[in-house]
């Protein structure tokens, strides 16, 4: 388990900048303990536990990059034309076992291994000219050591070939299966429990009654966490009940690393959370200075031995996707051990107005158009209340309204992050 530090945040009732409490996020949350061994092929997206470093070269051994004829460099004319016997094939995996003779060329196929002391250039067969199987023809021009791989070319034995804390992507993989690894040490998967609050929120293929509204954001989190690499515990849904909720809560934590639910942070009559997770454990974050989706808590629920976080995120389906984007995503990474960098903003210009308050970050829902003038403008893709769920399926990604911005001109420069920076 892990626990954020006692001193992790000053809550003073004020609005929170998000890059401020971000950054007592980075500050102040540890990673969660245990790391496991598991097989190279099952460890794409997990999070390499320590720096993984390369006990051998690759290649291990120089080796032809093409298909062709293997020369002395020295044994080329400096006219336009060398003419050179054949002394023979090296096939990749069937090594030339005896020396490599000076004025001879060697057939050569791609990832052969060069014989030790030579040749040393590798000429492509397209550029050659044979006479059967007796002599080969080379054009005049090639620079010494063309098309030869060299031993460690790529990695150097002793080089940190992944640095600890990376989320192992396909080509990370590979690399590692190229130094020789069959399994990697990776930290263990974060246990989250999910649920969401609230009596008006039914499940999904129920019948609904008056006022009531199915419960959008328990599917959406379930698939963002494990797209992060969360094992995630779904709890359902809680009624509008203090007693009922700090009693979940209580026992969620218990065989937990984070607790997250949507809804009931606000400031309602039967807004619970907050009181629930107050009342064994203390709240730390209370309301972002962001659109959408100020109200938001992070906090800890003590249990007998340790703390567990617990984040409670807006109600509002929009909200809830910003948020978690924006805040609970660099917090499960964080938690997780891993040392992502910061999902990239790209400048393009907006095709549309906007007045806002000054202190608040505001992310507008967009969908990009290439203009053959302007390059990519961003155009709203719906309308952006917090509970449009519509405008965020229909957007490419968010635009970033900074803090200081009070009102938006068309056709100004923006910041925009697309959602496949951070699917």
């Amino acid at each position: 388990m892990t626990q954020l530090s006692e001193d992790c945040f000053a809550h003073d009732g004020a609005l929170m900048p998000l890059d401020e409490a971000l950054a007592l996020v980075k500050r102040r949350v540890s990673p969660v303990s245990g790391v496991e061994t598991i097989p190279l092929v099952s460890a794409f997206g997990r999070i390499l536990a320590s720096d993984l470093t390369a006990s051998t070269d690759v290649p291990p051994h120089a080796n032809s990059a093409v298909d062709g004829y293997a020369v002395y460099y020295d044994d080329l004319s400096t006219g336009p034309q060398t003419v050179l016997p054949l002394g023979g094939l090296i096939a990749a995996g069937r090594p030339f076992l005896r020396p490599a003779q000076r004025g001879q060329a060697l057939r050569v196929l791609t990832g052969a291994m060069m014989p030790a002391g030579g040749p040393d250039t590798v000429f492509m067969q397209e550029d050659c000219t044979v006479d059967g199987e007796k002599s080969v023809s080379f054009p005049g021009g090639i620079e010494r050591g063309a098309n030869l791989r060299l031993p460690g070319e790529d990695i150097v034995a002793g080089d940190t070939v992944l640095s600890g804390g990376r989320k192992l992507r396909a080509a990370d993989l590979a690399l590692v299966a190229a130094v020789g690894c069959a399994e990697l040490e990776v930290r263990a998967r974060l246990r989250v429990a999910l649920f969401s609050t609230g009596d008006e929120v039914q499940e999904p293929g129920t019948a609904l009654a008056p006022g009531q509204i199915y419960d959008s954001n328990r599917v959406a989190l379930q698939v963002l966490l494990t797209s992060l690499g969360c094992t995630v515990s779904d709890l359902g849904i809680l009624g509008d009940d203090l007693e009922v909720t700090a009693q979940m809560i209580a026992k969620a934590a218990r065989t937990h690393d984070l607790l997250i639910s949507s809804g009931g942070v606000s400031v309602g009559d039967e807004d619970h959370v907050r009181d629930a997770v107050g009342g064994q454990g203390r709240i730390d974050i209370w309301r972002l200075a962001i659109k959408p989706g100020r109200p938001l808590i992070l906090g800890t629920v003590k249990t007998d031995s340790f703390s567990v976080p617990y984040l409670g995120l807006p109600g509002n389906p929009a909200a809830v996707i910003v948020t978690f984007l924006k805040f609970a995503r660099p917090l499960i990474l964080q938690l997780a051990g891993a040392s992502e960098p910061p999902p990239r903003l790209y400048p393009v210009k907006a095709g549309f107005s906007q007045r806002k308050k000054k202190r608040r970050r505001e992310y507008v829902r967009c969908v990009l158009v290439r203009d053959s003038n302007e390059g990519f403008v961003a155009k709203k893709a719906g309308r952006q209340g917090a509970g449009i769920l519509s405008a965020v399926s229909a957007a490419d990604g968010l635009v970033e309204l900074p803090e200081d911005m009070e009102y938006l001109k068309p056709g100004s420069t923006v910041e925009f992050m697309p959602f496949n920076e951070v699917e």
